[in-house]
């Protein structure tokens, strides 16, 4: 391995009058900006098409008909899935296909499980809105009848 990193050499060419330090240490700064833009990141999360097809990883996908696909996100990202979401508009309701690396399978079926989980609590939950607005409309029934009381009261006390 020290080897390889020995036998390693850069040929930079550059026009010069005089070869100064300075001007060999701009020369090599450039050089290292240059090569630092040449690189690409891999993206994580979710990310378009593109992005995940740059991974070089086998692609699979999962079809979901659920619109509330919101919950996926955190789930996905707690377990570290790189995925993308499409719409598939033709059908009625429009269906979600999730494309994910291959490899990421287990994990994707964990988040799965965890979004699936979410999602029946949510809809086992009562509504708060539906509670309130019984709330609202039964204390309003009892401050009318209060105010009724209250009037009676007046009527008979003269």
């Amino acid at each position: 391995m020290q080897e390889e990193v020995d036998q390693k050499t850069i040929a930079l060419s550059m026009k010069t009058g005089k070869l100064t330090a300075q001007v060999l240490q701009a020369a090599l700064k450039k050089y290292l900006q240059h090569r630092a833009k040449g690189k690409t990141t891999l993206h994580h999360g979710q990310q378009s098409l593109k992005q995940l097809k740059k991974h070089g990883a086998a692609l699979s996908n999962i079809e979901i008909t659920d619109a509330n696909i919101g919950l996926f996100r955190p789930c996905a990202k707690k377990y570290g899935v790189d995925f993308t979401l499409r719409k598939d508009a033709t059908t009625q309701p429009p269906h979600y296909i999730v494309i994910f690396k291959a490899k990421d399978a287990d994990n994707m079926e964990q988040a799965f499980k965890e979004f699936t989980a979410k999602k029946l609590q949510q809809e086992e939950r009562p509504s708060i809105r539906k509670d309130i607005a019984a709330s609202k409309e039964k204390a309003a029934a009892r401050n009318a009848d209060r105010a009724k009381e209250k009037f009676k009261e007046r009527g008979m006390s003269r």
